[in-house]
């Protein structure tokens, strides 16, 4: 017996019922999202149950609770395929799926995905013919199946379906479609999820784009702005305000073109000035195929990197000397940060001068882009930034650490050792930093100390480096570099192996043996 109506027409759903099994079947599928084959058996378990029950509106609640789990379905169906369903080892769980074809929609939605052919085909065929939104995208799976017959009447079925209530069902079908694509053979049901977005009425176009997940809205606005369903004020409004990148670059795009086909300037200049340095550069370039250099040229100063490019290009146009322009900025008392990442780009180590006057600065951005800039500038003296690597803002302890390292046989010696057993995080990561590349006795030693950190992102990228250290030392990696050597002197051979044995339980019983063969095995100096 095929569930639904005879005349295929489907019924609404009852409200989603809180009593019974359908709080547990949340809980199945919350698990199963991130949990493995078991929490999967589970999952069907809990399904075929509510089935078993024989309520309809409970089935197919239960149902859109695994739709509506990203991937879920998906998930499902590969777990199945990889069941063992024949010969002694034939899995209990999934067996019980085929027994209840006849029951209900869930019995049916999981049988489509059962190993063999014939019943993958007979539930495609009841999911047709009851075509509720909550089976779509198990419909969208079997439109990928692998057997031809299975997969073309899986694929007329779902046309159908499409082509007869886009806006029920198109939401259905579409999270399913897009986690598909890289499949093989799930181009039909993406293309005919493109031709229902197009078919569908703008309320239920609109409705998507307003609360779909990230991948939806992103299909859903590219197959709208080919066709121009959308207005230039509903464009920047997206272009300013959504919380996707992509959407706004491509509303921005689309907006800024129409901008400059109009001759709409104000949007463009409105664009311009969004805090979105994707929608800015759009809005920048569209002004300068408008021909208005000048505008542009006064984003030299932009925070970001492509937006300062694109001024500097348009202010080459009208005279403007952007490297005089960065340099009289970071001249001034109150320097704009683009304008020294600016002088950075364009500058030379000539220009140390101006920068270092700024790693006083009482900004901390300032004086982080100021370090920042004398690194790309090749123009960093140790002695001249070191006290930056002790700054009160982390982020300019940021940059001066990756501004010393490659200058850190200037530094004194202890200094680094001294980071590593500061207080704050950001000095201890600095110190390690600091220490990297000055040999293996040296990396393993800062390792293990950092490994006993109590900072747990710290302890973890210590231990990693203590395991790696240890398995190359081992010869136990597939990469062919060379064993590191560890030239220590007797004293420093001791304190790695306290080090070593202190850490013991933490690195594991392998890395510990590894390392303390190594430690033991390495060469003497001094």
């Amino acid at each position: 017996m095929i569930w639904g109506r005879r005349d295929g027409r489907t019924r609404a759903p009852s409200p989603v019922r809180e009593e019974g099994l359908l709080p547990v079947v949340r809980v199945a599928v919350e698990d199963a999202g991130a949990g493995g084959r078991d929490a999967l058996d589970r999952l069907v378990d809990v399904l075929l149950e509510v089935d078993a029950g024989g309520d309809e509106a409970v089935a197919r609640s239960a149902l859109a609770l695994v739709a509506g789990a990203p991937g879920l379905v998906v998930r499902l169906d590969e777990h199945a395929r990889s069941a063992p369903w024949y010969g002694r080892h034939r899995d209990p769980v999934w067996q019980r799926v085929v027994g209840p074809l006849s029951v209900g929609p869930v019995a049916t939605a999981l049988a489509s995905s059962h190993a063999d052919g014939r019943i993958r085909e007979r539930a495609v065929a009841a999911m047709i013919a009851g075509a509720y939104p909550e089976v779509m995208p198990f419909l969208v799976v079997r439109a990928a199946d692998w057997v031809a017959p299975v997969r073309n009447r899986a694929r007329a079925g779902l046309a159908l379906v499409l082509a007869d209530d886009a806006d029920v069902r198109l939401p259905a079908v579409l999270p399913t479609a897009l986690r598909l694509e890289v499949r093989a053979r799930a181009g039909f049901a993406l293309a005919q999820a493109r031709v229902a977005v197009l078919a569908a009425t703008e309320q239920s176009w609109r409705a998507l784009l307003a609360s779909a997940g990230r991948r939806e809205r992103r299909f859903v606005l590219d197959t709208v702005l080919a066709r121009g369903g959308l207005r230039t004020p509903e464009l920047v409004t997206l272009a300013e305000s959504d919380p996707d990148v992509r959407v706004r670059a491509w509303a921005a795009e689309a907006a800024c073109r129409d901008a400059v086909w109009t001759r709409r300037h104000d949007v463009l200049r409105r664009l311009a000035r969004s805090r979105r340095a994707e929608v800015r550069v759009v809005a920048l370039t569209g002004l300068v195929r408008a021909g208005q250099d000048a505008d542009v040229a006064g984003h030299l100063d932009d925070d970001a990197p492509l937006v300062r490019a694109v001024a500097r290009d348009a202010a080459r146009r009208v005279g403007v000397d952007a490297r005089e322009h960065y340099r009289a900025g970071a001249a001034s008392t109150e320097p704009a940060v683009g304008a020294i990442a600016g002088l950075a780009e364009t500058g030379s180590a000539a220009d140390a001068p101006l920068l270092l006057r700024l790693l006083g600065h009482a900004r901390p951005t300032v004086r982080a882009q100021a370090v920042r800039a004398l690194r790309l500038l090749d123009a960093v003296v140790a002695g001249e930034v070191v006290a930056s690597v002790r700054d009160p803002s982390p982020a300019v302890v940021r940059e001066a650490a990756r501004a010393l390292r490659p200058v850190a046989g200037a530094l004194p010696p202890d200094l680094p050792w001294e980071l590593l057993r500061d207080g704050r995080v950001e000095l201890r990561r600095a110190g390690y930093k600091l220490l990297r590349g000055r040999g293996a006795g040296v990396e393993l030693r800062a390792a293990l100390i950092l490994a006993a950190d109590g900072d747990p992102r710290l302890a973890e990228r210590g231990r990693a480096d203590a395991t790696r250290l240890a398995r190359d030392a081992a010869g136990t990696t597939w990469r062919r570099a060379p064993r590191p050597e560890l030239r220590v002197t007797e004293a420093e051979r001791v304190h790695l192996r306290e080090l070593a044995a202190r850490l013991a339980a933490t690195l594991g019983d392998e890395t510990s043996r590894q390392l303390a063969g190594w430690i033991s095995g390495g060469d003497q100096v001094g």
